[in-house]
């Protein structure tokens, strides 16, 4: 028999903001081994991430902390022009919190995920993913940076000697140079369950993932992101699980 190989699987959670309830923490979390909690500026806020914290303890995850831009509104995904020094106070800030509840439950900190457009501009701009991979590295140089797998931002890790995960993802399409295809194009997202579990196992057991124009990009993957916050999510986290099962890989 094959060795079995390894892939971890992560989702962004505590996302909600008093009242207002994104996506469903609880049913997702049997079925990942990593999460990304909001630190209070695109989502969430101190008792929604003292609870979520509250759900995870039950579970052998590991737990990360998800800064990103201060955008409520637009839910972290608009791009906001900051100077690299003003993102890492952004960061240092948003990881000292987080950090500070995961000690009070008695839990400790893995890893750092930029969120949304903070992530997906530190995939491109080398200055602004120094200054993420710096934060990092200041506040705990034991954490963990996840990015977006080949990145500036992975690159960026490496290059601080933190321990990086190259994250893939099920349910984006990809341009020719590996980067995504940004949100606001109609073909950004994969709604097709299949398709997005034919991209998982190209990704994992080829190294490799098809464009949006159908050509072949080279990718490593540590880690893959499954979205919480749609109405499929759970149901899709349960399928992923058991084909990757079902193809011999192991999650965690």
């Amino acid at each position: 028999m094959k060795n079995k190989r390894r892939i971890d699987l992560n989702c962004d959670i505590g996302e909600s903001f008093g009242p207002w309830v994104m996506g469903n923490d609880e049913a997702i979390l049997p079925y990942v081994s990593s999460v990304n909690i909001a630190c209070g500026f695109h989502a969430g806020d101190p008792t929604t991430i003292m609870q979520t914290l509250a759900l995870v303890a039950s579970y052998d995850l590991r737990i990360g902390a998800h800064p990103g831009f201060y955008d409520r509104q637009g839910f972290g995904r608009r791009e906001i022009q900051m100077s690299p020094k003003e993102v890492y106070d952004l960061m240092v800030y948003q990881i000292g919190a987080l950090m500070g509840c995961v000690t009070a439950r008695g839990l400790s900190l893995h890893h750092v995920k930029p969120h949304g457009a903070l992530y997906n501009m530190a995939a491109k701009d080398a200055l602004l993913a120094d200054a993420i991979a710096t934060a990092v590295y200041d506040v705990n140089p034991s954490l963990a940076l996840y990015g977006l797998s080949g990145s500036e931002l992975t690159r960026a890790g490496l290059g601080k000697g933190l321990h990086v995960y190259h994250e893939v993802f099920a349910d984006r399409t990809y341009k020719q140079d590996g980067t995504l295809m940004p949100r606001s194009d109609s073909s950004a997202l994969i709604s097709d369950d299949q398709q997005a579990i034919e991209q998982v196992l190209r990704i994992v057991e080829r190294g490799h993932v098809l464009s949006v124009d159908g050509s072949s990009v080279a990718i490593e993957a540590d880690t893959i992101c499954l979205h919480g916050d749609n109405s499929k999510a759970v149901v899709f986290a349960k399928r992923i699980v058991d084909v990757l099962h079902d193809h011999n890989i192991e999650i965690g």
